[in-house]
């Protein structure tokens, strides 16, 4: 055991996984790597808040890893100066599950894109929320295929037309926020490259929570896909929706608020017209989903008008690591009646002299 492996988190996300002993620096995430996106690409913001943040949580560096899998997203774990891996695509959770069960002691990220996670990872993704695994996933969506030279991906809007789909595309996008929340994921965000203060804050939630924590980010591709986002981050826009704990759900400006329709659905009203008593308050800690998932379900998904961001759902619930590593412990070291009233041992077996017992 290392010097800087005598104290660790005492709650959260992070709870087992070894504090520094000295004080991190930017510096000290930042690898000897030249960067290479293209100019003007968000993942550049994201790299930089994520290299800002970590030395605030006191993660040990050496107790820090990042997974990818393909995408521009995934060339991440190069820029990073800790431990990592660039993994094949859409397979980045299944390597980061078995690492969560493995090492308790790390704080995995996992990087990906929306075509990486949603496409060929799509079934990794879900089985992973559901399964409340304890990796923190930044998914990042700028809503097309960069890396493979502009493709429609599954986060495209209807009639997207690209270099395969010249037409325009015909698939319905997905809703990565919708998805997790069906998955029943206990750590729901979203955030946008272009609001440095409040993707950092996100970023420390999911971090801190322990569980499966799933962030996507709105990321500009500015090559093949540039102005994805214009609508929400232009400055008199009212294209995005707040989502704060304790706080009426308003858009930018406050002029517009989110009320519940007569049948149930959610929608925005003017606030002068419905009064500010009416605009729901938003409760990331409910333990049913089905309002964080109708908030979800105001996010446009063609032009990107409007959408909601924030945390839309922080709850608690085991994971799936510390149940996997508490029944193994079981099985190996504890002494259990079987049907016929004898006793059985997993770890006396595997030592024992006789592979085989034929009767």
């Amino acid at each position: 055991m290392s010097e800087n492996q005598d104290q660790t988190h005492a709650q959260g996300g992070l709870s087992k996984v070894p504090l520094s002993a000295t004080p991190l620096k930017r510096k000290d995430f930042t690898s000897d790597q030249e960067v290479r996106w293209c100019p003007g690409c968000g993942d550049y913001a994201i790299l930089s808040a994520v290299q800002g943040l970590l030395p605030e949580l006191g993660i040990a560096r050496e107790n820090t890893v990042v997974i990818s899998g393909i995408g521009c997203s995934s060339r991440f774990p190069y820029y990073l100066n800790s431990y990592g891996m660039h993994s094949i695509h859409g397979r980045a959770l299944t390597i980061a599950t078995g690492l969560a069960i493995t090492r308790p002691d790390l704080a995995i990220m996992v990087i990906t894109g929306d075509g990486d996670a949603l496409s060929i990872g799509g079934n990794h993704l879900i089985h992973a929320l559901r399964r409340n695994v304890n990796i923190t996933i930044l998914l990042f969506n700028n809503r097309i295929y960069g890396l493979t030279k502009g493709q429609f991906s599954p986060t495209s809007e209807v009639g997207k037309i690209t270099k395969s789909s010249p037409a325009g595309s015909l698939d319905t996008p997905v809703n990565a926020v919708s998805l997790a929340l069906g998955a029943e994921a206990t750590f729901v965000a979203r955030s946008i490259d272009a609001d440095r203060a409040h993707l950092t804050s996100v970023l420390r939630a999911a971090f801190e929570h322990r569980g499966s924590s799933l962030v996507e980010i709105y990321q500009n591709c500015p090559i093949f896909n540039d102005g994805a986002w214009d609508a929400l981050t232009a400055p008199d826009s009212e294209g995005v929706i707040r989502l704060e704990a304790g706080q009426p759900v308003l858009a930018s400006g406050g002029r517009l608020g989110v009320v519940q329709a007569s049948d149930g659905h959610l929608e925005l009203a003017p606030v002068s017209e419905v009064g500010l008593e009416k605009v729901i308050v938003h409760d990331p800690t409910a333990t049913d989903p089905t309002r964080a998932f109708a908030l979800s379900r105001l996010t446009d998904s063609g032009l990107m008008r409007r959408s909601p961001i924030g945390i839309f759902r922080k709850v608690d619930r085991p994971c799936y690591d510390d149940l996997s590593r508490e029944q193994i412990a079981t099985a190996q070291g504890r002494v259990s009646p079987d049907l016929h009233g004898k006793t059985s041992q997993l770890q006396a077996l595997l030592a024992g002299d006789d592979t085989w017992a034929v009767s």
